[in-house]
């Protein structure tokens, strides 16, 4: 996290972010806001419409996401498409629905007054999904996480990963032989 120190003539110099830095940045990390039925994202130009989660429930979802597998180099609109799945099972199972409604709801309250994404610290936000990591909602959102975070073909630059090998001739054809860190 990083504080921004406002200093003002006359007053002692309190950590926080002045609406000027808070407006050029876009907030720090994910500055989410739930319109209707849609999470948006206003700095980073993109949206995620829900149909049968509650838009609160899913950009918690987004941040729950993050702090299961965080990436820093990856923006949250590939959360988003990797949560938005468990919006869709939701709307064909209510078990599904209430399984993920019933799971953040109980996140906000172990939270405290503003609730986990209110937690400004990822170390307090990972202590809370850490005392949740046997639950069947953990497991399922973290289950479902493991494919469509990493699925997404867009991320694989990020990462490192080129995509498999078959159609260009293999794996041994394309360098796997190349050991030079040995």
């Amino acid at each position: 996290m990083v504080t921004i120190y406002e200093s003002k003539p006359g007053y002692e110099r309190k950590p926080g972010l002045s609406r000027r830095e808070l407006l050029k940045r876009g907030g720090i990390g994910a500055m989410l806001v739930i319109s209707g039925s849609a999470v948006i994202s206003p700095e980073h130009a993109w949206g995620l419409e829900t149909s049968a989660l509650k838009p609160e429930t899913m950009a918690t979802l987004i941040q729950v996401a993050r702090d299961i597998y965080p990436h820093d180099q990856v923006p949250d609109k590939y959360y988003a498409v990797a949560v938005k799945g468990h919006d869709e099972m939701a709307g064909k199972d209510s078990a599904h629905k209430a399984l993920i409604e019933n799971g953040i709801a109980d996140l906000d309250k172990k939270a405290g007054k503003d609730g986990y994404r209110g937690l400004g610290w990822e170390e307090q936000r990972v202590a809370l999904l850490k005392d949740i990591e046997s639950s069947p909602f953990f497991q399922a959102v973290r289950g479902g996480l493991v494919v469509s975070l990493y699925n997404q073909k867009e991320l694989w630059p990020i990462f490192g990963y080129e995509g498999e090998a078959y159609s260009k001739g293999g794996y041994i054809a394309r360098g796997f032989n190349d050991i030079e860190w040995l």
